[in-house]
This record gives structure tokens, C-alpha cells and sequence, in this order.
């Protein structure tokens, strides 16, 4: 590995849990851990890398499909884990105890340097009680994670604007939502600015962001009721093609898994 070299692997991205891995030659950094404790150190395993070499957690809110192993994970292996003041207060109860010398608060729209990595917080409209999620930069090179959010601000935009590698949301396709069994207060929760993005909404906000240096997006935080990979990535296709945004020439298009890690990719 190059010492410039920022490498990510999308562990599991869906609504059932999310994790991430940024690994540099100096950090191993998890965005998220909404899985089991076993399950992502099977993950990292199935890509080549071991748990026992992960540094730090940072937490984008404190819903379940993020913070799933949280807890287990800082304990078993000491892990230093980032959050802003809100998501600690409302997470601790769900994750049990972790040592106070592990805990460390990482507020929204600020920047914090971990090991050589300069990591951008920004907010975002989700029903948490204080979502942020992550801009992270290093060696010249930028990935940004963005999974839960009803809509993409101007300010979001600016913040993402031309990064080297973007997780986007593609939560729901709206027909498959309207037509699906939920009940309709959680559709409504789902399509309100406060929800998640449907697969045309993450289309049209990868045409605002999208630059000359974006080589790598990933379609991410998938329902498993509400939408199909297949759908998901033809959608995003087509409305990035009507754009004359060059798809899988200029940037490469990745779909993402609940269940595989994505290969471990110099972004």
C-alpha cells in the first residue's frame, strides 16, 4: 500500500445495518458498526483485514442499523469512538457501557485529524436526534458518506462538491413504497424531508455533485422491501446518462450488499 493511498470497502450498507471501512496506511477507521460485533470481523476478514487493527469508530446517529455493535466492538477491542454530544447521550443506553477514555465528541460541521486524516463533519435531515455524517480527506484525495437523509441540501452539496469517492443513498424506489406493505405512517416517515432518499432523489443529487475528480460512487442503505439493486442502479444510470455524466468511463458505478463487503478500493 502506498503511503498516499485512501482505501475504502463498503462492509454492509443496507436499512437492516451499516458499516464502512477507510483504511490509510496509518488508520483503520470504521464508519458505523450497525451490525453484530462477528459479523463485521467476518467482513473485514472476507476482504483481507483484521478487527484487531481498527483504530477508531466514528457515528454518523444513534438508530439501530448503525450502532449494532458499537458497543461490543470499543469494549472487546478498545476502540476510540466519535460522536457528537447528542448521539452519545441518546446512544449510550442502546450500546452499554464504554470506558470514558474511549468516548470522544466530534460535533456536526467541524473537522477533527485522526492519524493523519482529516474528517469533516456535516448535518444532515434524518429523525435522529443530531445526524452528521462524514467528509473524509487525505493525502489530497476525498470520500464522503451519506446514507440517511430526506433531502440534499445546497450547504450539503457545497461540502461534497467533486469528491474523489461518494457513498450516496438509494433507500426506496417511491412506487415500491407506495405499493408496499408498510403501514402508511412509516411511508409517510420515509419520503418526508426527514427520511431517506429514493433512488431518483440520490440520481439527481450524484448530477449536482459529481466533478472531474469523482472516480468511484457507491448506491448505498438499500431497503430490502422497497427496492431491488437492479432498480436502484439503472435508475441512478439513466438519469446520470440524460446528464452526459460519463458512467463506468469517467467514475465507476458500485452497487453495495447487506451481507458482502465491496473489494477494498483505492479511492
Amino acid at each position: 500500500m502506498n503511503d498516499d493511498q485512501l482505501q475504502v470497502s463498503i462492509l454492509a450498507s443496507s436499512s437492516q445495518g451499516n458499516s464502512l471501512l477507510i483504511k490509510t496506511p496509518q488508520q483503520q477507521i470504521l464508519i458505523d458498526a450497525g451490525l453484530s460485533g462477528k459479523k463485521i470481523k467476518n467482513l473485514l476478514a472476507s476482504i483481507g483485514q483484521d478487527i484487531t487493527k481498527i483504530d477508531a469508530i466514528l457515528v454518523t446517529h444513534e438508530h439501530s442499523d448503525h450502532i449494532r455493535g458499537v458497543g461490543v466492538l470499543a469494549r472487546r477491542y478498545g476502540l476510540n469512538i466519535y460522536a457528537n454530544q447528542k448521539t452519545w447521550q441518546a446512544m449510550l443506553p442502546k450500546i452499554g457501557k464504554v470506558p470514558p477514555e474511549q468516548q470522544h465528541c466530534f460535533e456536526a460541521n467541524s473537522v477533527i485529524n485522526i492519524g493523519g486524516i482529516d474528517i469533516e463533519s456535516f448535518s444532515v435531515s434524518h429523525d435522529a436526534v443530531d445526524p452528521q455524517f462524514y467528509n473524509v480527506h487525505y493525502a489530497g484525495k476525498s470520500f464522503v458518506d451519506l446514507t440517511d437523509t430526506g433531502y440534499v441540501s445546497d450547504q450539503v452539496k457545497y461540502i461534497i462538491q467533486n469528491a474523489d469517492g461518494i457513498l450516496m443513498e438509494c433507500n426506496h424506489d417511491v412506487q415500491m413504497l407506495r405499493d408496499g406493505l408498510y403501514p402508511w405512517s412509516l411511508k409517510q416517515r420515509i419520503i418526508s424531508d426527514e427520511g431517506h432518499l429514493s433512488n431518483l432523489d440520490g440520481a439527481q443529487a450524484l448530477c449536482d455533485v459529481i466533478g472531474n475528480q469523482t472516480h468511484q460512487v457507491f448506491l448505498g442503505h438499500l431497503s430490502p422491501e422497497n427496492n431491488f439493486k437492479t432498480l436502484a442502479h439503472e435508475t441512478v444510470v439513466d438519469v446520470l446518462t440524460k446528464e452526459d455524466l460519463g458512467v463506468n468511463h469517467d467514475f465507476f458505478l458500485h452497487d453495495t450488499d447487506p451481507e458482502q463487503a465491496t473489494k477494498l478500493t483505492t479511492i
